[in-house]
This record gives C-alpha cells, structure tokens and sequence, in this order.
C-alpha cells in the first residue's frame, strides 16, 4: 500500500465507489485513510460508533504507513453481511494492496460489501 496522500482523482473515485455501494445495498459506508492510533480494533470500532447511523454503517479503516486494515459493520448490516463476506472482501483488499493498488483494493473491497449486503429477493406467490 502507497502510504502517501492519495490525489483529487482518486479520492473522486473511492466517493464514486461508495455513492454506488450506498445506493446498492442501501446501508452507509466510509472509508478512514490515515494513522492508526492505539489497538486497530479499538480505533475502528471508536469511529464507527461516532457515525451519524452506525447501525446501519459499513466503516473500512486503512493505515497504510503501518498497513492495518479493519472493516466494522453496525447491527443492522450484519443481519445481511456475513462475517465470512466481510472476510472475503479482506482478502480481495489486501491481495490488491499486496500488488500496490490500494484505490483498486478499496473499490473493489467496497463494492463486494455492497454486493454481500443486499437482502436476499423474496417471491411472493398467491394461493
């Protein structure tokens, strides 16, 4: 992961790929980019808690100075998201960081989150 700021162009398209993530799953995401400070889980877990409805917020944090990556997801997210989709979003991240393309990592870790949290489609049949 480049630890360096990201440009005006590749902050537009994590907020493109976040836009679609919202509007495919119907949950909140963010992204948090910088330094780490304390335990990962704890820090993560602080601000997600401090998002406007985090209940319903998916909250990815990336510190690529000392390469953590923490993904937390509010209660009603985890009625529709797994811990083993959210697991395989963080493979998907970290294989990109690993070939250097963190914006790539992140858009593609999101958009799986997105995907993994719709709801299943119900038919609803009359007798």
């Amino acid at each position: 992961m480049a630890a360096g700021e990201l440009t005006a162009r590749q902050r537009a398209e994590l907020d493109r790929a976040i836009r679609s993530a919202e509007q495919t799953s119907r949950f909140e995401f963010s992204v948090f980019r910088g330094v780490v400070t304390g335990p990962a889980r704890a820090f993560a877990e602080r601000l997600h808690a401090a998002l406007g409805t985090p209940e319903r917020s998916v909250l990815v944090v990336v510190d690529p100075t000392a390469r953590l990556l923490e993904v937390v997801t509010g209660a009603h997210v985890r009625r529709q998201l797994t811990d083993e989709e959210v697991a395989l979003a963080v493979v998907a991240m970290q294989s990109a960081f690993a070939e250097g393309d963190e914006v790539g990592g992140l858009k593609r870790g999101i958009t799986l989150l997105a995907e993994h949290a719709v709801g299943p489609r119900t038919l609803h049949s009359r007798a």
